[in-house]
């Protein structure tokens, strides 16, 4: 059975992968951060389980469609693969931000179906590493414990410091796994 404290959840745009305010909208603009991929790896390794909860609003305002972010997706796990690591789960909301969904970020829809596809009872515990308040807000009501990177929109975020107070800040996704798989 999964623990949930062995549960990493990662917001994909911005933590994975370089974000762009115009979208990612095809597999070539789809870039992965140098390291992130091998720190996927390295969780899965040290007996982590990484699921992947992500909005993805370009779907919803016409920029790609659902095809194009399953390419992305399995390219994301292709590397992830070819690595050594494994990701149990990518959660997506395809909806734009009027559109009144329950899956949106920051509203918990997403994490709810990654415990739903693990087979958890309960996410407390588990780690929500984004670059954004809304990534971290999502995991807050289900117990995930925040995680703030500094790629993406990270260092804005951390700029205007609000509601970061029991958050944990990192400059990337790998030093986040180099500080949880060090001990601590």
């Amino acid at each position: 059975m999964l623990d949930a404290s062995r549960l990493v959840i990662l917001d994909r745009d911005g933590v994975i992968n370089v974000d762009s305010d115009a979208y990612i909208k095809s597999l070539a603009e789809w870039i992965p951060y140098p390291t992130s991929i091998e720190a996927i790896a390295r969780l899965t390794h040290a007996g982590w389980h990484v699921a992947i909860a992500t909005n993805q609003s370009g779907i919803a305002r016409g920029y790609y469609d659902e095809a194009t972010l399953a390419a992305m997706h399995a390219e994301l796990e292709r590397q992830v693969t070819a690595a050594g690591g494994k990701i149990a789960h990518i959660a997506y909301c395809p909806h734009g931000p009027d559109d009144g969904c329950a899956c949106r970020k920051p509203l918990p829809g997403l994490l709810e179906e990654i415990r739903a596809a693990l087979g958890l009872e309960s996410l407390a515990g588990s780690w929500m590493v984004g670059d954004s308040l809304r990534d971290l807000k999502a995991g807050e009501p289900l117990g995930c414990r925040p995680v703030l990177v500094r790629t993406g929109k990270g260092r804005r975020t951390e700029a205007k410091g609000e509601g970061l107070d029991k958050t944990l800040v990192f400059d990337d996704l790998a030093a986040f796994v180099d500080w949880l798989l060090g001990g601590r």
